[in-house]
């Protein structure tokens, strides 16, 4: 991949967070699969175009979680595409005082990839993977690859071997 990668808004992806992902994953021996479509990063347009069912993919949200007035955490959680995520859930597992959904800015340097195309395994000592229990009952999942235009199809245990996500319950159906 070449240059920085752009999404709707102007913001730009850095260009070695999409080869950082496949490297890692030819190294572990995973088992997936790329899948290219229109550039997408809504969970729900983009699942329609890979062609699975929403609740294979794996939305990933940034989380801020203050602890009292001088500790802030922050917490990547990934959740089934059909799902909302439970901020009071997340602040209660970390024993927060506060919780809120990071800011846009925040949530890209953390991730390393702008909003959409935010990865499932963080990359940052200042971001705690959580991933709920009901994605991870699927045979794979499903995530845009660090960029707008291209996704991984991954095994699920090969994702909680590499990942090493907290697993807790983080979410409520959408209604």
């Amino acid at each position: 991949m070449t240059g920085d990668l752009v999404d709707d808004a102007g913001r730009t992806s850095a260009p070695d967070t999409y080869a950082r992902l496949v490297a890692e994953l030819n190294a572990a021996g995973a088992r997936y699969r790329l899948i290219d479509h229109a550039p997408e990063g809504r969970t729900e347009l983009v699942s329609a175009m890979r062609g699975h069912d929403v609740a294979q993919a794996a939305k990933c949200l940034v989380v801020m979680v203050k602890l009292g007035k001088k500790q802030t955490r922050y917490v990547l959680a990934v959740v089934p595409g059909d799902s909302r995520l439970e901020l009071a859930a997340v602040k209660a597992l970390l024993g927060g005082t506060y919780v809120a959904f990071a800011t846009t800015d925040k949530a890209e340097q953390l991730a390393g990839s702008v909003t959409g195309t935010v990865l499932p395994f963080s990359y940052s000592p200042q971001l705690e993977l959580i991933a709920d229990p009901r994605l991870l009952t699927f045979p794979e999942v499903f995530f845009n690859a660090g960029r707008l235009d291209r996704s991984v199809a991954l095994a699920t245990d090969d994702y909680v071997r590499m990942a090493r996500p907290r697993v807790e319950s983080i979410t409520a159906a959408l209604s």
